[in-house]
């Protein structure tokens, strides 16, 4: 039995594998102060990767003549115990890359996880150090991938949507003195987008310069629905850019709607494409660097 469905999960996961170009480490000697984990193995269990301590992006880039310039960091979900790799990471990187963004699936390091041999991480300090480190690089290599610095967003469902906020309202700006260049650089992202997310990170009150953002949630996912009301209601009294997609049904972990068997939540992705492309995110690409 074991046997057969690992085969079948190779299966279904190896597809989505084809058009990642790489997996490249958040740091090439490991996250600081954990070095010792760098070579620690990942676990895969049906589509579930666990045991996380190498933190890293696996890029998906666009062809060139497809290319928009914009980039998008995936963020799978998972309640922070493992990551749903496949139709919250490698599913949608490969869906961005089929639309001409570059996209990075981010596998963050997971506070929750309770089959690491190694104590737990703090779910909010190394996500968000993770998060920040991983916009950081990429806009460090935006000339080599034909990427503006200046759209470089971040996307997460569930869990990855609290990764998102634990980015985006907590000091991102570069170390002008830190020795590794990269960290001079900042790790703000510039559009976000929240897919039934938790409520982790979401702060008391949210700046007015607060990067546009796109939510998306059914109503009948009673948890995932309250943080979208917050995170509207508080873009709103901020007078910041926002728009919320609030399905009647569908409950949690619709993934891209592949997983769905309604007609309006497979066509959700539809509707970002839209207010990505309103918002000036799909235009011409723009690789001068200007970070």
């Amino acid at each position: 039995m074991f046997i057969r469905l690992t085969v079948f999960w190779l299966t279904m996961l190896l597809p989505l594998w084809v058009h990642a170009q790489e997996q490249i480490p958040l740091w090439p000697k490991g996250a600081p102060g954990f070095e010792d984990r760098k070579d620690t193995a990942e676990i895969m269990e049906m589509s579930r990767l666990r045991n996380i301590h190498n933190p890293s992006l696996t890029v998906f880039l666009p062809p060139a003549e497809k290319s928009t310039g914009a980039a998008i960091v995936v963020c799978p979900g998972g309640a922070h115990r493992f990551l749903s790799i496949d139709f919250e990471g490698l599913g949608p990187a490969q869906y961005f890359r089929n639309m001409g963004v570059a996209a990075f699936v981010l596998k963050y390091r997971l506070g929750r996880d309770d089959k690491s041999p190694f104590p737990v991480y703090d779910v909010e300090k190394h996500a968000r150090e993770d998060a920040h480190r991983a916009i950081r690089l990429i806009r460090s290599r935006a000339a080599e991938w034909k990427i503006d610095p200046e759209r470089v967003g971040i996307l997460g469902f569930s869990a990855g949507g609290e990764v998102v906020s634990l980015a985006a309202f907590d000091s991102a700006a570069g170390n002008a003195t830190a020795a590794d260049p990269i960290d001079r650089l900042s790790g703000r992202p510039n559009f976000l987008v929240y897919v039934y997310p938790g409520p982790v990170g979401i702060p008391d009150a949210i700046p007015r310069d607060a990067p546009p953002a796109f939510l998306c949630v059914a109503a009948d996912d009673r948890g995932a629905s309250r943080s979208i009301d917050r995170l509207y209601q508080k873009y709103r009294e901020a007078g910041a850019p926002v728009e919320a997609h609030i399905f009647a049904k569908g409950g949690h972990a619709f993934g891209m709607g592949t997983r769905s068997k309604l007609e309006s939540l497979k066509h959700w992705p539809d509707r970002l494409v839209d207010w990505m492309s309103d918002g000036g995110l799909l235009g011409p690409a723009k690789t001068e660097s200007r970070q």
